[in-house]
């Protein structure tokens, strides 16, 4: 099985994403929101890079039945219905709605391998399913969402944590790129939980405007069994699509 792993969206190479699938990590929280907001009934999210898109996007599709949600440095885009803490996405609030979503570094991410075969999200909330979905692969690209640009400790965390769950029970050795070999290493070294977040720079910007309770919800370890899919834009349950509301399942 060959691996390449892409720190930030920045780095990704659209050559080695086409025709491959591709998972999106954004621990801290993009893909840690989208999972729990599936779980909790939320029909589709849609990803945008800019919040200009999400409004166009939103008023486009009718706000009866669609949320704005996202953030800036950590805070709720001032307008929108909801920002970017899991906590937020509980069943009372998106059950049967379907939410645009643009936030700092993950929905660039998921623009960033549009080109992949398949696009899973991945987070620690989700990682035994997703490992589960993709074995059997031959080829895959991990892209982290990153921190502005930057190499994001929880994210690579995660990565190595998913090509770990990949590799049990596999003779052969995986072949993996130079950023491979570093998320492999780090899960080797650490394990995850709140404490673990707190240490990181994306855990310590959160605890400074306030949303430090986050980080509990992002380190809970496949809360859900459960594996979002984009396609054309629309990341959801595929097996849920069209189900009535109140009838998730997977959790």
């Amino acid at each position: 099985m060959t691996i390449d792993v892409f720190f930030s969206p920045a780095v990704v190479d659209e050559a080695s994403v086409e025709g491959r699938p591709a998972v999106v990590i954004d621990v801290i929280r993009a893909t840690s929101t989208l999972v729990e907001a599936l779980a909790n009934g939320a029909r589709a999210i849609i990803p945008t890079v800019s919040t200009e898109e999400a409004v166009r996007l939103a008023s486009s599709l009718g706000r009866e039945d669609t949320f704005l949600c996202g953030e800036r440095r950590g805070l709720k885009v001032e307008g929108f219905d909801l920002g970017n803490s899991p906590g937020e996405f509980t069943a009372e609030v998106v059950e049967g709605k379907q939410l645009v979503m643009t936030t700092t570094n993950g929905t660039r991410a998921f623009a960033a391998v549009e080109g992949a075969a398949r696009v899973l999200a991945a987070s620690f909330m989700n990682l035994s399913a997703v490992a589960e979905a993709l074995d059997g692969v031959p080829s895959l690209v991990i892209a982290c969402a990153g921190r502005e640009d930057r190499f994001s400790l929880d994210d690579a965390l995660c990565a190595g944590m998913l090509i770990q769950s990949l590799q049990e029970g596999r003779e052969e050795e995986m072949e993996l790129n130079d950023a491979g070999r570093v998320a492999a290493d780090l899960a080797s070294k650490y394990t995850v939980d709140a404490e673990f977040l707190r240490s990181t720079a994306a855990g310590r910007a959160l605890i400074e405007v306030g949303l430090d309770g986050d980080l509990e919800l992002c380190a809970s370890l496949d809360r859900h069994a459960l594996v979002p899919e984009m396609r054309e834009r629309r990341i959801s349950i595929p097996s849920q699509e069209g189900q009535a509301p109140g009838s998730a399942a997977g959790t």
